[in-house]
C-alpha cells in the first residue's frame, strides 16, 4: 500500500515540521536561559533545564521505537505532539525553575517519540528505492535548527519575552497534528494481540538513566573514581544485565536480542555511535579552541562552528539524491574517511590557524557526519525485518544519542583537569587581581569567563599566553581523542555487510 503523491508530501512536510519543533526548542534555549534565570531565580538548577529534557529523551527514544512497531503509528504521533504542545504551553507559563523543569522533562519525553516517530513515518511513506531521498530531509530540518535556534531565541527574548519560546511551539504544533492526524494512515501491519514488556521498560530507563548520569557528572561534578560515579557505573552494568535477562525472557521483547547478531544493524549502530562520538565532542570543545587559543570572536566562533552544522545538512541532502546508485557501505566508509580526515587536520590547528582553515576542517567532519549518518540508518532499517523497523530506526538515533553523550563527558573530563591546574595557579598566583573590578568579579570562575576576548586582553602577556597554551592542551587531547573514534568508526563502517536485506524480509 502507498500514498497519493498528495498526501504523501502533506505527511511528510507534517513530520518534518514536528522534529523541527524538536530540534528547536533543544537550540534555542541557550540565548533566552540568562533572561530565565534572571527572572524565575535558581541559578543552582541552571544545567537541569538542558539535562531534564536530554535525560527523558534518551529514555524514550527506544521505547517509542518499540511501541511504533505494537501500536497505530499515527496515534502515538498524535500523542506525541498533544503531549509536546501541552508541556510547552506549561514550560512557558512556569512560576520558578522546579516546574520549569519539571515540564521540560515532560517535553523530552514527548520530543523522544517525536524524534523516533519522525524517521519511522518517513520510512513507511517511502518506497525502497526514494527512502534515502525522503530521510535525507531529516537532516536538512537540523541544519536549519541549528541555525535559526539561537538567532531566533535571541530575537524572541529581545523584542517579546522569553515564555514565548514555548509558546511558539502550540500554533506550529497544531498544524503538524492537522497533517498527521488528516493524512498518515497505517502502512504497516500491527500484532492483533500485544504483550507490553514493562519489566523491560523499567531495567532498560534504569541502565540509560544511570549510564548518561555518570557521564554528565563524571570529570566534572564529580571524580571518575568517586564513590557517586562508580556506583553509577555499578547500577549501569547490573541494569544492562538483568535487562539482557529479561529481554530474552520476555514474550514482545522492547528490544529483541537476536538483533545484534545482525551485522548490518550492529556494526551500523556502532558506527554510528563513533561518529555522534566525534562530532558531539567537536560541537561542545572546538569553540573553546578558537575562542580561547586562537583569540576569535564569538562571531568568528559561531561561523565556524555553523560549518559543522551545514556540512552534516549538504552532505545528507546531496546523498539522499544517489545512496541508492553508490551503495551504502560505500557511502559509510567514504563518509568516514572524511571524518578521519577532518579530525585529522584539527591537530594543526595552532594560535595561526586562520578562519578559512577552521571552516574547511568543520565542514569536511560535517561532510562526514552526514554520509555516515544516513548511510548507516538506511543500512540498520534494511537489515531487520519491516515489522521490526520501529526498533531499529529508533536504535540508530538512540546510538547517535549515546555517543553524543559519551564523546561530550570523556572530552569534559580533560577540560575540567586543565581548568582545574588553571583555578589553582590563578588563585595561588593572584593573576587576576589587576584586573578592573568589572572584569574580576564577572563569571571568572567558570572557563569560559576566563576565556572571554576582554579578559584575556586584560591579562599580561606572558600569563596570557599560558592560559591559552593550557587551554589548547586540553583541547588538543580532546581532538586526539576524537580522531581515535573517527578511526574505530571507519573500521566499523568498513564491516557492513556489502548487500542489505530487503526491509520486508524476515532475518533467521
Amino acid at each position: 500500500m502507498s500514498l497519493p503523491p498528495a498526501q504523501r508530501v502533506t505527511v511528510i512536510g507534517s513530520a518534518l515540521l514536528a522534529l523541527f519543533l524538536g530540534a528547536l526548542d533543544a537550540l534555542v534555549m541557550s540565548a533566552a536561559m540568562p533572561t530565565i534565570v534572571a527572572d524565575l531565580g535558581g541559578l543552582q538548577l541552571y544545567s537541569w533545564v538542558y539535562s531534564a529534557y536530554f535525560l527523558a529523551r534518551a529514555v524514550s527514544l527506544p521505547i517509542f521505537g518499540k511501541l511504533a512497531d505494537l501500536f497505530k503509528t499515527r496515534r502515538l504521533f498524535i500523542g506525541s505532539i498533544v503531549l509536546f504542545s501541552l508541556s510547552s504551553a506549561a514550560a512557558g507559563c512556569a512560576v520558578n525553575m522546579v516546574t520549569l523543569i519539571m515540564a521540560r522533562v515532560i517535553q523530552g519525553i514527548a520530543a523522544g517519540g517525536i524524534f523516533a516517530l519522525v524517521y519511522i513515518v518517513l520510512a513507511d511513506v517511502s518506497s525502497p528505492e526514494t527512502r534515502g531521498r525522503t530521510l535525507s530531509l531529516a537532516s536538512s530540518i537540523w541544519g536549519i535548527a541549528s541555525v535559526l535556534g539561537p538567532t531566533l531565541g535571541g530575537f524572541i527574548v529581545t523584542y517579546f519575552s522569553w515564555r514565548w519560546i514555548f509558546f511558539l511551539n502550540i500554533p506550529l504544533g497544531a498544524v503538524s497534528l492537522w497533517g498527521i492526524g488528516t493524512y498518515l494512515v497505517e502502512l504497516r501491519s500491527k500484532k492483533a494481540t500485544v504483550s507490553l514488556d514493562l519489566l523491560g521498560v523499567a531495567t532498560l530507563s534504569t541502565s540509560i538513566l544511570a549510564f548518561l548520569f555518570a557521564f554528565l557528572l563524571g570529570g566534572r561534578t564529580y571524580p571518575w573514581v568517586s564513590a557517586r560515579i562508580l556506583g553509577l557505573f555499578a547500577i549501569f552494568i547490573i541494569g544492562t544485565a538483568t535487562f539482557i535477562l529479561v529481554e530474552k525472557r520476555a514474550r514482545d521483547p522492547i528490544l529483541p536480542m537476536g538483533l545484534f547478531r545482525n551485522r548490518g544493524f550492529s556494526a551500523g549502530n556502532t558506527a554510528v555511535f563513533l561518529s555522534s562520538f566525534a562530532i558531539f565532542s567537536l560541537f561542545a570543545y572546538a569553540p573553546l579552541f578558537i575562542q580561547g587559543v586562537q583569540g576569535k570572536s564569538p562571531m568568528e566562533v559561531g561561523v565556524a562552528m555553523l560549518s559543522l552544522s551545514l556540512g552534516w545538512s549538504i552532505g545528507s541532502i546531496a546523498l539522499g539524491q544517489v545512496i541508492d546508485r553508490m551503495g551504502r557501505k560505500f557511502v559509510a566508509v567514504g563518509g568516514a574517511l572524511c571524518l578521519v580526515g577532518g579530525c585529522a587536520m584539527t591537530l594543526a590547528f595552532n594560535p595561526e590557524t586562520t578562519a578559512y582553515f577552521s571552516f574547511g576542517t568543520f565542514f569536511v567532519i560535517g561532510i562526514g557526519m552526514g554520509f555516515v549518518a544516513l548511510a548507516t540508518l538506511l543500512v540498520v532499517q534494511s537489515a531487520v525485518p519491516r515489522q521490526d523497523l520501529g526498533v531499529a530506526t529508533a536504535s540508530n538515533q538512540f546510538a547517535r544519542t549515546l555517543g553524543g553523550t559519551v564523546g561530550v563527558g570523556i572530552g569534559g573530563s580533560f577540560i575540567a583537569a586543565r581548568f582545574a591546574e588553571l583555578t589553582q595557579v590563578v588563585q595561588e598566583r593572584g593573576l587576576l587581581e589587576g584586573l578592573p573590578p568589572r572584569l574580576a568579579d564577572k563569571g571568572l570562575d567558570q572557563l569560559e569567563g576566563l576565556l572571554r576576548p576582554d579578559v584575556l586582553a586584560a591579562l599580561p602577556d606572558d600569563i596570557r599566553l599560558w592560559v591559552q597554551a593550557s587551554v589548547g592542551q586540553g583541547v588538543t587531547e580532546v581532538f586526539w581523542t576524537v580522531l581515535a573514534a573517527a578511526i574505530l568508526c571507519l573500521l566499523f563502517c568498513g564491516l557492513i555487510p556489502q548487500g542489505s536485506p530487503s526491509a520486508g524480509r524476515r532475518k533467521p
